[in-house]
């Protein structure tokens, strides 16, 4: 196991703990966040007993593989608790995620939290979002050339996101466009104005949305409390 993935091994399983009886937990997707679930499948066969609304059918099979019990966001609308990773994550704690293909229902699970947990190895702390990272934008597929010119209309370089030689397609159906910009200046207004455009579905801007963030470094686990957190126990317009 390289030293990188043994930071983000740390970081997952010291996640786990913060989970309790009784809670239902919206579990991430990413390499990060399979360490979380590895360890959370150990503690459901130790008694630990909870319920948990996945981000992903990958992530839906590896805890379903584990013994983890599964629910439904319409099922369970407000969740104890939601731990995942990040692409980037700047000195106010706003974060790019999506890169693994997730965004939309990655967004939503964290919105649903009444705490998100932010789990990472130091490689994903950046001083300027957008450097060096796309934005993940998740388009309706009959609105994918609009999509696209309205976002080098805001200054974007939108990419289909392929794989294996194809047009990827989410979870839900939808091709993503990978969109570099030359940095993100306010991440709020941003994500406002990708979320404005006809035929966008969901972008992978999470400006404000962490309550903690777990950082895995040389030194070992630290945590921090971002300055833009949102209120503890908030709720969705």
């Amino acid at each position: 196991m390289s030293v990188q993935e043994e930071r983000k091994r740390e970081v997952g399983r010291r996640a786990a703990e913060l989970v309790r009886d009784g809670m239902v937990v919206g579990l991430g997707t990413g390499s990060t966040a399979n360490h979380f679930i590895d360890r959370l499948g150990e503690r459901v066969r130790e008694s630990l007993q909870i319920r948990a609304v996945p981000t992903s059918q990958r992530t839906a099979d590896r805890a379903e593989a584990l013994g983890i019990e599964l629910v439904t966001l319409e099922k369970c609308p407000r969740l104890d608790l939601a731990i995942d990773g990040a692409d980037q994550i700047d000195p106010d704690g706003n974060l790019i995620k999506g890169l693994g293909g997730a965004l939309l229902r990655e967004k939503r699970v964290a919105r649903a939290a009444r705490e998100f947990v932010v789990i990472a190895d130091a490689s994903k702390e950046v001083s300027h979002l957008g450097i060096g990272c796309p934005i993940p934008v998740e388009v309706e597929a009959i609105r994918q050339e609009e999509v696209s010119r309205s976002l080098r209309a805001l200054g974007g370089d939108p990419r289909p996101r392929m794989r294996d030689g194809r047009l990827y397609r989410t979870d839900n159906g939808n091709p993503i466009l990978d969109t570099h910009f030359d940095g993100v200046g306010d991440p709020f207004v941003l994500e406002e104005h990708l979320n404005s455009l006809p035929g966008v579905l969901e972008n992978g801007l999470f400006p404000g949305m962490a309550h903690r963030i777990l950082i895995a470094d040389r030194s070992g686990v630290r945590e921090w409390i971002p300055p833009t957190r949102p209120e503890t126990d908030r709720q969705d317009p």
